[in-house]
């Protein structure tokens, strides 16, 4: 178990301490002259073994060499060799394998004290240090090194196995939380195109035809309750359009069981409607459409026809009653070609009846980029404008 926090820093804490004063009570129970000074200097070193393991460790070494040789001190010995206060160097040793930050550091600590080890089985003549273990001994003192030292990489390697579970478990949740921000911003992305191509075409329909039947309406009574009922269907589409988005903003799912009427599939057929109303309100409009039947799914149909509709919507906000439009949809090689041109040539041409900022642009463009196609929109040579789109298609 690791702690954290302030209970696991105090924990931390505790075990230096304890270390520190078990090596230093193990040093008071012997009576040379300077082995409660080494002991008491071992046990410091201890309290900084987390911060600084690699000097612990060799500071605790340098301190057992000093050891050894005053215990081979020419006329008394001065400090006992080997002592049991001697374990420092194990946990100086384990704290190197335990917090080391580079790979080579626990490798070196663990041969350090085996070489440590020999060297004072086989003696140190420079240093005046004499040999005071056979090999049996030596081999237990190997023996309890390597124990110890893999009982802490173990230790060691299940810790930073588990550090790594817990990181990878929070990018997985920041990566699910960044995916589900994204589909947010998609959603909303779309339920403004819808808003859009609803309200615009929508209301761009229901001002002519109003403006319309306002003028014949003492001279053609006929024509004036055309207007209106025109006026009357477009609105009706509106509002069911309007509904379902709005259920999409209070339930995320307009096809779901409990949110009332299913979503109404836009087809390619829908264009003629979209046609005829944009007739009825002073446009000339030719419409062909060469496609063959079940060769597009419902999201292509969905982006031709909203395509066309926003088409629409630009001549009559742009050029008004009078204006001709040829709108042509037909498959090549799996790419299903939309082009609408107009020629400019209607009432509103130069004044328009209300801009949209360019979204109508903007938002076909997306709908033709996230279904992998491309989009061209610009001013024709002479009057008018034109909208060319290419989306691959898929076979059902």
């Amino acid at each position: 178990m690791t702690l954290s926090g302030r209970y696991g820093r105090a924990v931390a804490r505790a075990c230096d301490i304890a270390m520190a004063l078990g090596v230093l009570i193990a040093a008071n129970q012997y009576s040379e002259d300077y082995d409660l000074v080494l002991g008491l200097l071992m046990a410091l070193c201890l309290l900084a073994r987390r911060r600084f393991p690699g000097t612990v460790m060799v500071a605790v070494l340098a301190l057992t060499v000093v050891q050894f040789a005053l215990d081979d001190a020419p006329d008394t010995p001065l400090a006992s060799s080997p002592a049991a206060y001697d374990v420092a160097v194990l946990f100086a040793m384990i704290s190197v394998v335990h917090h080391s930050r580079t790979t080579w550091m626990p490798y070196l600590a663990g041969a350090a004290v085996l070489l440590a080890t020999l060297a004072g089985t086989v003696g140190m003549p420079p240093l005046g240090i004499e040999p005071f273990a056979d090999l049996e001994v030596l081999l237990t003192f190997w023996g309890l090194t390597l124990t110890v030292w893999l009982t802490a990489f173990v230790l060691h390697t299940r810790r930073l196995y588990a550090e790594s579970q817990a990181d990878r478990a929070v990018h997985v949740q920041r990566e699910q939380e960044q995916r589900v921000r994204l589909a947010a911003a998609r959603e909303r992305a779309d339920i403004a195109r819808e808003l859009h191509d609803v309200v615009a075409h929508s209301l761009a329909v229901m001002i002519l035809q109003a403006d319309g039947a306002e003028s014949v309406l003492r001279k053609s009574p006929d024509m004036a309750r055309s207007a209106l009922k025109t006026i009357a269907a477009t609105g009706r589409d509106a509002i069911d359009d309007m509904h379902r988005i709005v259920r999409v903003l209070r339930e995320g799912n307009p096809d779901s069981a409990d949110s009332g009427p299913p979503r109404r599939l836009v087809t390619l057929d829908e264009i003629e409607v979209v046609a005829e109303r944009a007739r009825a309100a002073g446009l000339t409009v030719e419409v062909s459409i060469e496609v063959g039947e079940g060769r597009l799914a419902p999201a292509e149909e969905m982006t031709a026809f909203r395509i066309v509709q926003e088409c629409l919507t630009n001549v009559l906000r742009h050029a008004g009653a009078g204006a001709g439009v040829d709108i042509r949809l037909h498959e090549e090689q799996g790419t299903l070609l939309i082009s609408v041109a107009d020629d400019g040539a209607g009432t509103l041409a130069g004044r328009g009846v209300g801009g949209s900022g360019g979204n109508g642009l903007v938002g076909m463009r997306e709908r033709v980029e996230l279904a992998g196609g491309t989009f061209e929109a610009g001013p024709r040579l002479g009057s008018g404008w034109h909208v060319r789109a290419s989306i691959p298609t898929r076979k059902k």
